[in-house]
């Protein structure tokens, strides 16, 4: 394939030369103490080139120590025991060992073993209606996993690939054991590192396979605009082209000429998005090349020598470098220009191309992906997932699901478990795609998940029923999806930080709860995983109690204290609960010490740096936060600031906030601090550094300070609470078991004698010990238990 410096990229795919030991047939290389490349060519002809997996092998060497003979070998790390017989790769003759057991065979495994990991990802969700079948992870409980890269193809540094020449085995081991973040994180360095997503990306999307025109589609914007809900991406399905085509061109599956009769400028159409403060994506199928009813047709197929006089078809080909140039020059190039900033790949045509052993995916999301990033722009590409490595072009699209409880049911899991292929943003169908029926309640809880993933996309089908728009809903369903959106674009600060986390140190925004607790209990919750650094989200998949309307999960608290990001209930971990809910509410738990930043001016679809940042403060121990933003102008190299919050916790708490870094241009001059500090008694006293204020409220019944700290901008300051005793405070939990009650779908007389037990009893044992004489069903039960036990 020719050169194409546009695509250059940076490749160390040589491992230092004292991590090798090398015989005439066999290469292992030592790049962690965790770590072991295992390579095996007849004729002794090892690479030291990239792959499509693996940009990097520049490791510190370790320290390891080699045992030789004449007919085996034995290299030993902190960690790791290799044996190896000098003979061809064999399970007899091969086989690593963990210095610690994992497992009752002693965590040993031998060449060709098939492996128990916990799974990754999968391709797609398409047509899926709840579990499917996953692909192999890097994690395992037996501590140990291995990556095939013999079939991989060579990645240049100009961005084309080369297929091997030689048959060889080319394996990585991975033997971190239970270290299931460290493993993530060299498996970065190996690979790539997850790229920093754009701003925009983290709000909401509008999507929908739908026939608009600009005018119903700016209407329908006005509308969101009017109700207060902000969307910073707009969502183009394939009805932005040509679709209804004369049958000797094929079916409009494929197109890349827009539908004047819908769309008559384009251009205009894409600035006033832009105007909003919405950037543009695009669907395309490109699988069935450019045909002669295209704009763009003529001078594509002068330029790749096609017969245009007879309209013969130019061939999608992605393995073709001429055919590609041509693509991006004339398909894709002419419509960035005016203002689309980049592209929905919707292929959905298999894993074969004209090289062997390319996926045409990946060639797809790999070359758009870094053609995205010419001049200087932050690269980005929204497709479907084409295996491990997969992860350096985010953002997956996992395609067309069900719209069912079981397709609910399992998405939590589907998504967090995609960190254990290094794939951290997913974007999925919120709401469900097809099929299914209506069901406003479910549609709420998917949408609450969605608030709480890693993308935010509503979608669905063009039947005229399936709108999402929240006034399609109950008034009920409507008021909390309409909350929750705006939620997503208020907790923008904190997913723009996660964001720039996963991209610099390898730490995923979402994670099973394994990968922080070496605990039993941690694989038991398949659905409840962490968000960012500071929250855990139990997310409900079930419909409600009919009794109670309240919905329950099944949840794993570990110990610690624990606040409900939503509730203000406290709980003391270490222990399985059953947490319920209204429609309103998911169970979302802040350990204590956390602090969140999130915006306060986040009614519009612009998302710039917040003029009004809150801090939501969680009281119960100490904790640190550091908040990161840049320009915003989506460029690779961003101008960007730091700002750093301490707390300190005890009956004189303190919160410092100082700037890292040149916040000129990055954080408002005049921005104004709310400070929210959950779980906390009314305070004695608050000062602003060290100056009393009296821009402060005391909500009683939620226990929640809140206090205001005007034009501190890019400037330090401290805020402190002094109160009388060090506790951390859930809300009067008499109100709380009232409003359950007030709501249940119960008899009045019922309801009296529980509150008459509430009212008369202080000890909760004792409460308890007096409803459950009154034999109420388990739902209902349930829910007045973990108001009363939660923070016991």
């Amino acid at each position: 394939m020719e050169q194409n410096k546009a695509y250059a990229q940076e490749l160390t795919p040589a491992a230092n030369w004292k991590a090798v030991v090398q015989g005439d047939a066999y290469r292992f290389t030592v790049l962690t103490d965790y770590m072991i490349r295992m390579e095996y060519q007849e004729e002794g002809k090892f690479h030291d080139r990239a792959t499509q997996l693996v940009l990097n092998r520049q490791f510190p060497v370790p320290e390891f120590r080699v045992i030789e003979e004449s007919d085996r070998l034995e290299i030993i790390t902190a960690h790791l025991h290799l044996y190896y017989d000098k003979k061809p790769f064999s399970r007899e003759g091969l086989s690593v060992q963990l210095m610690e057991g994992y497992s009752v065979n002693g965590s040993i495994w031998h060449y060709g073993d098939a492996i128990e990991d916990l799974k990754g990802t999968a391709r797609t969700l398409d047509n899926a209606n709840g579990a499917i079948p996953l692909e192999p992870g890097l994690m395992s409980v037996a501590g140990f996993t291995v990556l095939d890269d013999s079939a991989n193809a060579f990645l240049r540094e100009d961005g084309w690939v080369e297929p091997r020449t030689e048959e060889e085995i080319d394996l990585y081991f991975l033997g971190y054991g239970h270290r299931y973040l460290l493993c993530l994180q060299d498996f970065y360095r190996l690979s790539g590192a997850t790229p920093l997503l754009p701003r925009y990306t983290l709000g909401n999307w509008w999507s929908r396979f739908y026939r608009y025109t600009e005018d119903s589609y700016m209407k329908l914007m006005n509308q969101f605009a009017e109700r207060k809900i902000p969307f910073s991406t707009a969502v183009l399905d394939m009805d932005w082209h040509l679709t209804l085509i004369p049958e000797r061109y094929g079916s409009g599956w494929t197109g890349y000429t827009w539908n004047r009769e819908l769309f008559p400028d384009p251009a205009g159409f894409l600035k006033k998005l832009h105007e909003r403060g919405m950037r543009v994506t695009l669907n395309v199928h490109p699988a069935d090349g450019v045909r002669g009813h295209e704009d763009a047709y003529l001078e594509m197929a002068k330029e790749l020598g096609v017969d245009y006089e007879k309209e013969d078809r130019i061939q999608f080909d992605v393995t073709d470098p001429t055919f590609m140039k041509a693509y991006f020059k004339y398909l894709h190039h002419p419509n960035e220009e005016i203002g689309v900033d980049f592209w929905w790949l919707d292929w959905q045509q298999g894993m074969g191309s004209a090289v062997k052993g390319l996926d045409t995916l990946w060639m797809l999301n790999h070359l758009h992906f870094l053609d995205s990033g010419r001049a200087g722009k932050r690269p980005l590409t929204f497709s479907r997932y084409a295996g491990i490595g997969s992860h350096r072009y985010p953002i997956g699209f996992s395609g067309d699901t069900y719209t069912t409880w079981e397709s609910l049911q399992f998405q939590p899991y589907f998504t967090a478990n995609a960190t254990n292929a290094g794939y951290t943003w997913w974007s999925h169908d919120i709401g469900g795609h097809q099929k299914g029926v209506r069901d406003d309640e479910m549609v709420v809880r998917w949408i609450q998940l969605g608030v709480f993933s890693p993308i935010m996309r509503l979608h669905s089908t063009s039947n005229a029923f399936y709108g999402k728009e929240p006034w399609n809903y109950n008034m009920q369903a409507e008021q909390v999806i309409t909350s929750f959106l705006q939620l997503r674009h208020r907790l923008i600060p904190y997913l723009y930080t996660m964001n720039m986390l996963t991209h610099a140190e390898g730490l995923p925004l979402v994670a099973p709860m394994y990968y922080y607790h070496d605990t039993g209990d941690a694989y038991s919750v398949p659905n409840q995983y962490y968000f960012g650094t500071e929250m855990i989200v139990c997310p409900i998949t079930a419909p409600a109690d009919k009794e109670t309307l309240h919905a329950e999960v099944d949840a794993w608290i570990p110990e610690g204290t624990y606040i409900d990001f939503f509730t203000g209930q406290v709980y003391q971990g270490g222990r399985r609960m059953k947490l319920y809910r209204s429609q309103s509410s998911m169970p979302v738990l802040v350990k204590a010490g956390s602090i969140i930043p999130m915006a306060g001016d986040f009614l519009t679809s612009h998302i710039q740096n917040p003029n009004r940042l809150e801090v939501h403060v969680y009281a119960g121990a100490d904790g640190q936060f550091r908040l990161y933003e840049d320009d915003c102008l989506e460029t690779t190299e961003p101008k960007c600031a730091w700002t750093e919050f301490a707390f300190s916790y005890g009956t004189q708490m303190e919160l410092s906030v100082k700037v890292q870094g040149d916040g000129n241009g990055v954080i408002p001059e005049d921005r104004q601090y709310e400070v929210f500090l959950h779980g906390v008694n009314a305070p004695k006293q608050v000062l602003v550094s060290g100056e009393e204020t009296a821009q402060w409220q005391y909500c009683a019944e939620k226990k929640v300070l809140s206090v205001i700290i005007n034009g501190a901008g890019q400037t330090a300051f401290t805020l402190q609470v002094v109160t009388e005793t060090v506790a951390v405070v859930s809300p009067d939990k008499k109100e709380t078991i009232y409003e359950i009650l007030h709501k249940a779908q119960i008899a009045y007389d019922l309801k009296e004698q529980i509150f008459r037990i509430v009212e008369q009893e202080s000890d909760p044992m004792r409460v308890i010990g007096g409803i459950y004489e009154l034999g109420l069903k388990a739902q209902l039960l349930g829910s007045l238990v973990e108001c009363l036990t939660g923070d016991c």
